[in-house]
């Protein structure tokens, strides 16, 4: 008898070990028929089989499939006989100028040059090129637009502005995460004063709607300070006074807020942002001269006189830490200012003066690929190296000057002598803003 109940145990145990584990998963339908795809179906052929069935697990049918895992399995790689991720890193090296022909090869590599990814990664790397974009006025008063390629320096077609900016005055311009350019404020012809605002997008090269500004104005001025666009004082059509108000547009929260008024209501003329505060120069209600300067850190306003006001010049820029001013019109001069001295003081001299003419007139100073560059009416372009705080205008720096876009020394007499049989008074094309892209 106990023998008999020793080999019934051992019996027990053997079967225990050939039996195969109880499987905690949807494969266990697998193992048995890959078309029993249900519990039901699977419930036919293994007794008990819901012992098996979690609650996880779909009773009525398989588990859903990862779509774009799905697709990255089959979809073909972006180069031949490459992983992706080594495919990438040879596209962020093919220059700026032909990504608009990449994005025609196929969806993937559409997909890949529009999105941020691809763009960041470049950066990232030090491989984003940096464009400028000159917004212009030409003769019959229709605004255009440009970018320049100062690598293989040539001028790149861009899609039209959207038409109410089409012949818009005083509109307003900047530049917010390196890439995209803001149009904001201006007069429409037939509207009159706006609160619209819209953006380019370097990357996808289009154009898109931001949220309006809170305040209708024209002629304001306007600064990126930590990303964030400023835009205060101008003039609103309807109101014969200047504009206070100022106000502040988050990228981040993608929406406008006021900050605080002015200290006088102003159009401005002349604006920069040095050393964290927004220095803004103009004329009042009365057009007579005043200046003001904005504080972040505090939210307030307050008017300034001093040595930095009274010698500032258009055009202007801030770049590594200093002041820049024009000494000519044609901005073949610089000065810079001196905060020891509270002065402007002369500091290079391009010994190439192009004349005084409007098509030569200096339009904006923008900082490109770490140097300073000098954008006049014409389209001509010159750079140089400010980098070196100790140059004077004593020492010999005419070769820290470089011409990329030598339109204006080329046609220099060609140009004067146009100007002066078009007629001083005659509506002449200039630029209205120029900024700098990276991409």
């Amino acid at each position: 008898m106990h023998a008999s109940v020793e080999a019934a145990q051992t019996a027990t145990q053997r079967r225990a070990r050939i039996q195969a584990p109880l499987v905690d998963s949807v494969s266990c339908y697998c193992r048995v028929d890959t078309g029993l795809k249900t519990v039901v179906g699977a419930r036919k052929f293994v007794p008990g089989a819901k012992i098996c069935i979690q609650p996880d697990i779909q009773p009525n049918g398989p588990k859903p499939r990862n779509p774009r895992r799905e697709r990255s399995r089959t979809q073909a790689p972006l180069l031949p006989n490459l992983p992706d991720d080594l495919a990438i890193a040879c596209l962020i090296r093919v220059p700026r100028v032909e990504h608009q022909n990449l994005r025609l090869v196929c969806k993937r590599w559409n997909r890949l040059l529009t999105g941020n990814y691809f763009y960041s990664l470049r950066k990232r790397l030090g491989m984003a090129e940096e464009w400028v974009y000159v917004i212009k006025r030409d003769r019959d008063g229709k605004i255009s637009w440009h970018a320049f390629d100062p690598i293989y320096q040539l001028w790149q077609p861009l899609p039209p502005v959207p038409v109410e900016y089409s012949e818009a005055l005083g509109f307003g311009c900047a530049v917010l995460s390196g890439c995209y350019l803001y149009l904001f404020g201006g007069k429409d012809p037939l509207r009159g004063s706006m609160r619209r605002v819209v953006f380019y997008n370097a990357r996808t090269n289009k154009w898109h709607r931001a949220p309006d500004m809170l305040r209708k104005r024209q002629f304001s001025g306007s600064s990126v300070i930590n990303n964030c666009l400023y835009v205060a004082g101008g003039e609103c059509e309807g109101i014969h006074r200047t504009l206070r108000s100022a106000e502040v547009y988050d990228p981040n929260k993608n929406r406008w807020t006021f900050i605080g008024e002015m200290t006088d209501g102003m159009v401005p003329l002349i604006g920069v942002v040095y050393k964290g505060k927004w220095f803004l120069k103009g004329l009042d209600s009365h057009r007579q001269v005043v200046s003001e300067v904005y504080a972040p850190s505090t939210n307030s306003w307050s008017a300034v006189n001093d040595g930095l006001m009274s010698g500032w010049r258009n055009p202007s820029i801030s770049l590594n830490g200093r002041l820049f001013s024009s000494d000519c019109r044609d901005g073949c001069k610089l000065r810079v200012y001196d905060d020891a001295t509270d002065s402007w003081s002369r500091f290079m001299d391009s010994k190439l003066h192009l004349g005084s003419s409007v098509s030569l007139e200096a339009a904006a100073f923008v900082s490109l690929n770490g140097k300073l560059a000098v954008i006049r009416n014409n389209m001509s372009i010159s750079l140089v190296d400010v980098s070196n705080p100790g140059r004077s205008i004593e020492t010999n720096s005419a070769h820290l000057w470089e011409t990329i876009s030598g339109k204006g020394q080329l046609k220099t007499f060609v140009s004067n002598l146009w100007s002066s049989i078009a007629g001083r008074t005659g509506l002449k094309s200039h630029i209205v803003h120029c900024q700098v892209l990276q991409v």
